[in-house]
């Protein structure tokens, strides 16, 4: 009798979390039905419950792969015995001049050394597009960063364009895509997971939290208060409809009771304006929150 008892208690709080899970769900599809713009959500709270939004559709990354890129790093210097302060000689020709790029601006002749772990700031704190492409050449290329993700056991992805070919040709921003689920499997390993060296994860991790991007985006909620998000931000051009290819955040949020979870939202093909495209992830990101801390 008593195992029957637990048994049926069991099933009536799963049909419970089911049922208020349901309403999560719905609450997003009401946020997103009135939108020009394909939208893909994914929530994994405390490493266990996960709920998606319009899963099965083929995100551009943007900007986001390069939460990817910088594991994939980690990885590469761990393997060859290397540090973060090692340096890596950066030439002027790797300064492409139209793209977005803090790191030319600072050091427009090049020719200089700077340590991985400045690169991965550039990359990861400000989405620089040449420090991408640096640490791609320097650890093997997109294909290198794929593989990687893809051993940690993470596949509906793929990342085959630096963010040179993207400029040269906007297609192949779609060419680099995720489903919102793999994405926020990924960040949910970087708090999970020990990937690397302590020292190098939390390097990650505080890199992330201090990220200059997207703030009206995940973390316009949580402005002001003691919650802490760590996320990475993917922004793309508009297309020759005249539609934004991707305006993306990914990351974790970290609650003062020791609840955390991970979000990730991709705003595809928009016909919004840029203002609307982030509000749309800040507006999503609060209704997540109010789920789990009602």
């Amino acid at each position: 009798m008593r195992i029957f008892f637990l048994l049926f208690s069991t099933i009536l709080c799963l049909s419970g979390l089911q049922a208020q899970q349901s309403r999560l769900q719905q609450q997003i599809r009401q946020l997103i039905e009135s939108k020009k713009a394909q939208v893909g959500v994914a929530v994994i709270i405390n490493g266990q419950d996960t709920l998606t939004v319009n899963n099965d559709v083929q995100y551009p990354m943007m900007s986001v792969f390069k939460l990817h890129q910088a594991l994939a790093v980690i990885n590469y210097i761990e393997k060859q015995g290397l540090s973060l302060d090692t340096p890596v000689y950066i030439r002027k020709e790797q300064l492409h001049p139209n793209t977005y790029s803090p790191l030319r601006d600072k050091y427009p002749q090049g020719n200089i050394s700077l340590p991985i772990r400045e690169l991965l700031t550039y990359t990861l704190q400000l989405s620089d597009n040449n420090a991408c492409d640096i640490l791609f050449e320097y650890t093997g290329g997109t294909e290198a960063t794929d593989r990687y993700i893809r051993s940690l056991g993470i596949n509906d992805f793929r990342i085959c364009a630096t963010e040179e070919d993207m400029h040269r040709d906007l297609n192949l921003c779609y060419q680099n895509w995720t489903s919102p689920l793999a994405a926020a499997c990924l960040a949910n390993k970087l708090i999970e997971c020990q990937l690397f060296t302590l020292t190098n994860q939390d390097f990650i991790k505080e890199t992330m939290l201090t990220c200059e991007t997207g703030k009206d985006r995940i973390p316009k909620p949580f402005s002001g208060t003691s919650i802490r998000t760590g996320h990475k931000t993917g922004t793309g051009d508009r297309n020759e409809k005249g539609e934004m290819i991707g305006c993306n955040d990914v990351g974790f949020i970290l609650l003062p009771n020791g609840t955390y979870y991970t979000l990730a939202v991709f705003v595809c093909n928009s016909s919004e304006t840029d203002q609307t495209n982030a509000q749309i992830i800040a507006d999503i990101s609060e209704t997540v929150f109010r789920f789990i801390q009602p």
